[in-house]
């Protein structure tokens, strides 16, 4: 991709965009930083395999514009800490940040490549407190320091809903919100998942459809509210979720 954005480029490349962001309510002055975005992703793809998306249509609908669909049910734009599990290249803690500038945003990511990845990002966006943690969730989730510490969690293509409650769960404050992207067929995994919520202290509180230009897939998005602290003995290691699963 060439590093200078033509008007033709923009054109051709944002309508869809464009129209999300006013679906959102979001102002039209962010296209030009996830436009920036975009190029760095694509460009670091290159070396580092960061994201299995690489067409620049769908960065834009599937990456970005799926990130900032959390908005449309969690439209908060006071100060509100976000902790994204699983960011990967940024996805969705990132894109929220650029919408909502007065959040405190914690990106939490094992891959090494994928943080060096997030600290150049927050670096060329000029973000102020973003926090990118290279780590795992279940271990970080044992530090007194984030534990009930967040007003909204959230984990994207992570992993099956008992142990993304599982990881999610430890993090978030009684009252805040854990929402967790989801799609595909859910019949099973909801229902076991609502098992594994009432262990970790959450309830199902909205299962939403997605409804934003580019994205028809049957992408959801899954509101659990965190009605009381979680268990200590949770998160447990990644092993041990694998072997015996909540719910």
């Amino acid at each position: 991709m060439a590093n200078n954005q033509t008007g033709i480029e923009v054109l051709t490349m944002t309508n869809v965009f464009q129209e999300g962001l006013q679906r959102l309510g979001l102002s039209g002055e962010l296209e030009a930083a996830f436009l920036r975005y975009r190029q760095e992703l694509l460009e670091w793809n290159t070396r580092f395999n960061l994201t299995a998306i690489k067409d620049p249509e769908e960065v834009m609908t599937k990456h970005f514009l799926d990130s900032l669909s959390l908005l449309a049910i969690y439209p908060q734009d006071e100060a509100t800490t976000l902790l994204d599990i699983g960011t990967g290249p940024g996805f969705p803690g990132l894109p929220l940040k650029m919408a909502r500038p007065r959040w405190r945003v914690t990106l939490v990511e094992a891959t090494n490549k994928k943080v060096t990845f997030l600290r150049h990002m927050v670096d060329v966006l000029e973000l102020e407190h973003v926090e990118v943690i290279h780590g795992r969730a279940e271990e970080l989730g044992q530090k007194a320091a984030y534990r009930s510490a967040f007003d909204l969690v959230t984990a994207r293509a992570v992993a099956a809903l008992p142990a993304l409650l599982e990881y999610c769960a430890p993090y978030c404050r009684v009252g805040g919100a854990i929402i967790l992207p989801k799609k595909g067929e859910l019949q099973d995994e909801m229902a076991q998942g609502k098992r594994a919520a009432a262990q970790v202290g959450a309830v199902l509180e909205a299962d939403t459809v997605v409804d934003l230009p580019g994205i028809n897939d049957g992408r959801r998005l899954l509101t659990w509210r965190q009605q009381k602290r979680c268990p200590e003995q949770y998160p447990r290691s990644g092993a041990a979720m694998a072997k015996r699963p909540l719910g």
